[in-house]
């Protein structure tokens, strides 16, 4: 694989991150760039793993990788998707609630590796190439590190414009991205 086809990779792998991030961003009251970089790095590391776990379960269990992969990421983001909704669905009517200044490490690791799964079914691929996984984990890693960051800074200015209904429009983006990774398994 060529520099050029491993930037491309990591570059594509980082945009379900790069979504998730501008929703997150979108949920906060004027997040700071440390907390959008704190986000980065959460998503960044994760998203440097999974390849790397991708590849390890690759050369022994590819087939199990491969059919179940989606419907945990689907189901992951629908979950998260659905508990947004909900609470921006709550949040429209507490006029009086606190606005959120940061979102825990829980939830940003769990929406970190429901959007990296598909980096872990790109590992189980990578296992049969000839590809050094370390650096290609590192360039998807980084990569996802500065999308999300920049994500979450996009989010930034998008969140007051959308006031409350932001997190309904997160939860929306989160359910759209497992629906998209579903998809994307069935139509081939």
């Amino acid at each position: 694989m060529n520099l050029s086809a491993m930037i491309l990779l990591a570059l594509g792998m980082s945009m379900d991150a790069f979504a998730a991030a501008i929703g997150k961003g979108a949920t906060l009251h004027k997040p700071k760039f440390s907390e959008a970089l704190r986000t980065g790095i959460i998503f960044g590391s994760i998203e440097t793993l999974t390849p790397l776990i991708g590849w390890g379960l690759g050369l022994v269990a590819s087939q199990f990788v491969l059919t179940w992969n989606h419907w945990i990421a689907f189901l992951l983001l629908l979950f998260l998707g659905v508990r947004m909704l909900i609470e921006g669905i709550r949040g429209e009517t507490d006029d009086d609630a606190e606005p959120i200044a940061r979102h825990s490490f829980w939830l940003l690791a769990t929406t970190a590796v429901a959007t990296s799964l598909d980096a872990m079914a790109v590992g189980v691929g990578l296992a049969f190439l000839n590809v050094n996984i370390i650096h290609m984990a590192l360039m998807i890693g980084c990569a996802t590190l500065v999308m999300s960051t920049l994500g979450m800074m996009v989010g930034r200015f998008i969140g007051p414009l959308l006031g409350k209904r932001a997190e309904i429009l997160g939860g929306l983006v989160l359910i759209g991205i497992g629906c998209e990774i579903l998809w994307a398994h069935f139509a081939g």
